[in-house]
């Protein structure tokens, strides 16, 4: 069977990453007969650039008739005085509204070597896998009314609109509760209930929905409490389910505790399992076109695709596998070099492909 990917590379170190992708999966497609077929398309700031838009109707129409897409990164200095609609931002919100990829998964997983480089002592984050499920296409991102308005006294007002449907809430948690099912079968929902309408809604829909899974435990937190713990005691998490906003903060706050957000992956998708990959780390622009930014995260991305999408459970396993040897031989990109020898993007990549064989 062949996969159709389309690849985004975007702006700033998106076209470096995304090269790395590219060999690892023609690597995955000579030695163990990985069936793809890879086109690319625009997105972002080089597609504004382009075409005047950060979400062509090109790239949205080789999107949808692909099997996932992989995305490198979108933004940069260059475009932050454009229009809304122009802002390569804007783009990557579109194609999530327009795939309808609800479900944002983010791992975050300690390698054992690089416990030094995390933010936190070692002890603290020892073992650490924390699996955040972010609600995608709904919350205050995409709520309207939106805008900036100037009142009749002349002072400007900026508004936005929090909101959340059932049905939004019940798709997003029974995704957290599937996946807290094949782990340690525990999902913290994280809320602003004591203070937001919208969150107590959230509440109630969760508790009701987790009635359905016997198995599964759930407790609540607070968002500024769940911050809190993330660097007082991160191990206690298994699965954390929440909304946009707040998934966008502790997903971040999380890439932390693993040494480098250079090593975070992330998969957004449909409810049938269709996903966009790509790495939490962003367009870098600082970094861009030196050939040093860590490719982890994208080949990490990748083995994300080949399992939540693909149904190449054993492809996604030997490619953790090889970075997982890669890591521990002590290769190293300058972001989790710690100071010592580093090597770059591409020898990074180079390691992962020959370690494919191991």
């Amino acid at each position: 069977m062949t996969h159709k990917i389309a690849v985004l590379p975007g702006d700033g170190v998106g076209t470096e990453i995304v090269a790395e992708a590219e060999k690892l999966l023609g690597a995955l497609a000579d030695r163990f007969g990985l069936d793809v077929e890879i086109e690319r398309g625009e997105i972002g700031g080089a597609a504004v650039d382009a075409t005047g838009s950060p979400l062509p109707e090109a790239t949205l129409a080789l999107s949808r008739g692909a099997d996932a897409v992989l995305l490198g990164a979108v933004g940069g200095p260059k475009w932050d005085n454009e229009a809304r609609e122009r802002r390569p931002e804007t783009g990557l919100l579109g194609i999530r509204r327009e795939l309808a990829l609800f479900a944002n998964l983010r791992p975050a997983i300690l390698y054992p070597e690089l416990a030094g480089a995390s933010s936190l002592r070692p002890e603290l984050v020892a073992g650490l896998d924390i699996m955040i499920v972010r609600e995608l296409t709904g919350g205050i991102y995409f709520g309207e009314p939106r805008g900036i308005e100037t009142l009749d006294s002349g002072e400007r007002r900026g508004y936005n609109t929090l909101e959340y449907r059932e049905s939004e809430v019940e798709r997003i948690a029974r995704r957290a509760f599937e996946i807290a099912a094949r782990r340690q079968g525990r999902v913290c929902s994280v809320d602003k209930a004591n203070v937001l309408e919208v969150s107590q809604l959230w509440r109630e829909t969760v508790e009701r929905v987790h009635s359905e899974y016997s198995g599964i435990e759930l407790s609540h937190m607070y968002v500024d409490n769940a911050a809190m713990q993330l660097v007082r005691d991160p191990r206690q998490f298994d699965v954390v389910v929440t909304g946009n906003m707040f998934g966008d903060i502790l997903s971040d706050c999380a890439a932390m505790l693993t040494g480098s957000i250079g090593m975070l992956p992330s998969a957004s998708l449909d409810e049938n399992g269709k996903g966009l990959y790509e790495p939490v780390h962003g367009s870098a622009p600082d970094i861009a076109g030196q050939g040093i930014v860590n490719p982890l995260a994208t080949l990490l991305s990748v083995a994300m695709m080949l399992r939540y999408t693909l149904d190449e459970a054993g492809m996604a396993d030997r490619v953790e596998q090889a970075v997982a040897s890669v890591i521990a031989a002590g290769t190293r990109t300058a972001d989790i070099a710690g100071g010592g020898a580093a090597v770059s993007t591409a020898a990074m990549g180079d390691a992962v492909v020959a370690a494919l064989d191991a």
